[in-house]
């Protein structure tokens, strides 16, 4: 199998780079926004199965030609010629404003990393994902912050970040929609214990986040890997298995 993860040199991303690389037989494409920077050198060290591999691409969630970019040195330099699954993990949450409180620029930022970026990591990766000789997957970590439906349930002021997440779980139905070839939904990991959640848990009043890092990758790895067309795809799914209200 191969895998492309976004934002593979911490948190979740890490912990799935791992995940995959530990079963043998799989190739993992690990998109960091620094390759130099010192914890996508680390990816190197994780341990590895047998016949399985790592590759290190930049992909800028900021940029609007790093994916595609990054496609071509895959197929020119590493002779990939197809990827099984995206999982498009990369995102921020930088600040938690009401709606009378948010900076335009702030919204922006969270849009283009949240929602844009991963719109474009699909148009660069289509190609590579129709090449897949298994069901094609195309999965992006949301969250129940997301919600319309349940935003009553969530009382937290969240004007940047839940709105780009809201946008990104369109987007991934409509990918859902326009290509039937395609396995594509949004998935909640949890309110999970990485850097980005306890900081927006400690954020709120909270000591920590809900989830360790090993319970929400346990549940996404078998979420991921048993989805399918009719079951998964066009859904809005949680780490647990369980659906997410829009």
């Amino acid at each position: 199998m191969i895998y492309l993860i976004t934002g593979a040199n911490r948190g979740l991303g890490e912990g799935l780079a791992a995940a995959y690389l530990s079963r043998p037989n799989n190739t993992v494409i690990a998109a960091v926004r620094n390759p130099e920077h010192l914890t996508s050198k680390a990816l190197h060290d994780l341990p590895r199965a047998q016949s399985s591999n790592l590759i290190v691409v930049k992909i800028d969630s900021k940029s609007e030609t790093d994916a595609k970019m990054a496609v071509r040195d895959l197929i020119s330099t590493h002779n990939i010629s197809a990827v099984d699954i995206v999982i498009a993990n990369a995102g921020i949450a930088k600040v938690l404003p009401t709606v009378a409180q948010a900076q335009v620029s702030d919204m922006l930022e969270h849009f283009m990393v949240n929602a844009v970026a991963p719109a474009l990591l699909f148009q660069a990766f289509l190609p590579l994902l129709r090449k897949s000789q298994r069901e094609p997957k195309f999965v992006t970590l949301s969250t129940t912050a997301a919600s319309i439906a349940d935003m009553e349930q969530v009382p937290i002021p969240n004007a940047a970040y839940g709105p780009s997440k809201a946008a990104l779980n369109y987007l991934t139905k409509k990918i859902h929609v326009e290509n039937p070839d395609i396995i594509a939904f949004p998935i909640s990991p949890g309110w999970v214990q990485t850097d980005m959640g306890n900081d927006g848990a400690r954020k709120v009043g909270l000591e920590s986040a809900d989830i360790t890092i090993e319970q929400s990758i346990t549940g996404l790895l078998d979420v991921i890997e048993n989805a399918t067309r009719e079951a998964s795809s066009g859904k809005f799914l949680s780490y647990d298995g369980d659906s997410c209200g829009w």
